[in-house]
């Protein structure tokens, strides 16, 4: 009984919690690999990634970034101060590819293949770059980890061995991580016609990685607030806001790259839309990027703890938003179908995130995971204007003022009729019904969640037209080896029927070359000219 108090420490209420958190992940672990996903989930095939995906996965991965990070500050660019903070950050780091590489067993019909991209290689896959990718950073996060292991077992021969490979060891994992972390963007660049055009972009890979090194050091200053509660120590607040500076540079890079990517696609009117999308949007980028960067541009904001952990909480959120957004959000109006995760896939997601807590924990007490404190330098501004009984310069007014701004994207999403994918708006039968009417709508899909085509859809006639243009996709899909990439989303969106990737339509653009001409020239199909009355039908049709 004494090595197990010396080993977690005393029983308390948050680790209760924790127990009974795992106990109930194992419970829902049984049923998902004794009776299958129906039996655990809610998937569907309109709707064959949720959770486990979007969050398991996209967020795991993305948050553990300030492993690569912090390990190349400290062994590539030599910056040593930041090496009190590099042990931690590697842990995260390290638990947080393990908690993936086991949300993607829960994930895969079939995890007793997971081993099949070893020996079965498919490198025009993207999904097979992604699971080498993860499988060698996960093996390279054990190797720069090890040393921790061998210090406490006093195997000194396999400590030098690995420090002496350490500097390499690093840039190899900084390899493999950026690939891993812009591979996961690649994923759905190729999902230009199931993708919201909010969150859809060619530079999805770029925006993934950017966006990655921002929530990884948000998460490694996450990690220190936390640890040095739960573990008694002095937060390392000088080497914080050096990070948070960092993060300040790198949210303003992302939310640049966002601004100009939005306005080239001609997407941005999308973001001042009434629709839960462009709330989810809005407190992606506002709650999640710009708050947290202009807090963390203030020096007061920096030098508060308190504001150092809520902004790098917001910073974090708003990662996780976006990766949701990404994963569930931005396909509801694709799929028109309703998901909303069970009870099972909420309890595997909490008990993954429990264990890499437990986890955590368990390897700070029994290994030299932290360094002994340093004397931290305080500026004499801050003497001078230091608050009376050491208050945070974030009152907690204040504070309370910014978290009720966190909550007001979920009343949001609520006023604006809730989401397809959250179980909310117009069902499958809904969808098509609009399509048909002309009113902005998603690619329909049938009452059992099938896909199907539209109806077919009416342009209006110009003041010059002879009559109204009929355009029927049965006709076009039956036509050869036509197929939906051919007009989307080069040509023609999805999110809105008859509306054009980029400008209006007018009588030049359908004949001359582009829209319609684009096939009608001739040789691939009858030329825009030949006959008018093959697509302008009579008013009175």
């Amino acid at each position: 009984m004494m090595k197990l108090v010396r080993l977690f420490g005393r029983l308390t209420l948050w680790k209760l919690v924790l127990g009974l958190l795992l106990i109930a992940g194992a419970y829902a672990a049984a049923v998902r690999f004794t009776q299958g996903l129906g039996a655990a989930t809610n998937l569907s095939d309109a709707y064959p990634w949720g959770l486990w995906i979007g969050f398991d996965v996209l967020v795991g991965v993305g948050v553990a970034a300030g492993g690569f990070v912090i390990a190349a500050t400290v062994h590539v660019f030599h910056m040593e101060r930041y090496a009190a903070i590099a042990r931690p950050a590697l842990l995260t780091a390290f638990l947080g590819y393990l908690m993936v590489i086991l949300a993607v067993l829960f994930d895969l019909g079939r995890p007793t293949r997971i081993w099949h991209p070893l020996v079965f290689w498919n490198p025009r896959s993207v999904m097979f770059l992604i699971g080498w990718c993860e499988m060698l950073y996960a093996i390279v996060l054990a190797l720069e980890f090890s040393p921790l292991l061998f210090e406490k077992l006093g195997w000194t021969r396999p400590l030098r061995a690995v420090r002496k490979l350490m500097g390499p060891l690093v840039i190899l994992g900084v390899i493999l991580s950026v690939t891993h972390q812009s591979s996961l963007g690649s994923l759905y660049v190729i999902a230009p016609d199931k993708l919201h055009p909010l969150w859809y972009s060619g530079m999805l890979p770029v925006l993934f990685l950017v966006s990655a090194v921002a929530a990884g050091l948000a998460m490694t200053m996450f990690e220190s607030c936390m640890s040095s509660r739960a573990f008694g120590r002095r937060l390392e607040g000088d080497l914080l806001r050096g990070l948070a500076r960092a993060v300040v540079v790198v949210q303003a890079v992302y939310l640049v790259l966002r601004a100009n990517d939005l306005l080239y696609r001609g997407a941005l009117h999308y973001a001042f839309e009434a629709t839960p999308e462009a709330v989810l949007f809005w407190g992606e980028i506002g709650l999640g990027s710009a708050l947290p960067m202009v807090l963390l541009a203030s020096r007061r904001v920096r030098y508060s703890n308190s504001g150092l952990f809520f902004a790098a909480t917001l910073t974090v959120m708003g990662f996780i938003v976006h990766r949701l957004n990404v994963a569930v959000t931005g396909m509801a109006g694709w799929t028109g179908a309703s998901y909303f995760p069970s009870v099972l896939e909420m309890t595997v997601t909490v008990s993954l995130v429990a264990l890499g807590v437990a986890l955590f924990g368990l390897a700070g007490r029994w290994l030299p995971v932290f360094p002994p404190a340093r004397e931290e330098r305080v500026p004499a501004w801050m003497i001078r204007r230091r608050p009376a009984a050491g208050g945070p310069f974030l009152t907690r007014p204040a504070l309370f003022g910014l978290w009720v701004m966190v909550a007001v994207g979920a009343v949001g999403v609520a006023a604006t009729g809730g989401l397809p994918a959250l179980g909310g708006g117009r069902d499958a039968a809904e969808v098509a019904v609009a399509a048909a009417g002309g009113e902005e709508s998603p690619r329909p899909v049938s009452a059992d969640g099938e896909l199907t085509l539209p109806p077919p859809w009416l342009f209006p006639a110009g003041e010059e037209s002879p009559g109204p243009v009929r355009f029927d996709h049965r006709d076009h899909v039956d036509a050869g080896e036509l197929g939906c990439r051919r007009c989307h989303p080069g040509l023609f969106l999805f999110t809105r029927s008859g509306a054009p990737a980029e400008g209006e339509i007018d009588a030049d653009r359908a004949h001359d070359g582009d829209l319609c001409a684009a096939c009608h020239d001739g040789e691939t199909a009858f030329n825009t000219y030949d006959d008018c009355t093959l697509c302008h039908v009579d008013s009175d049709d």
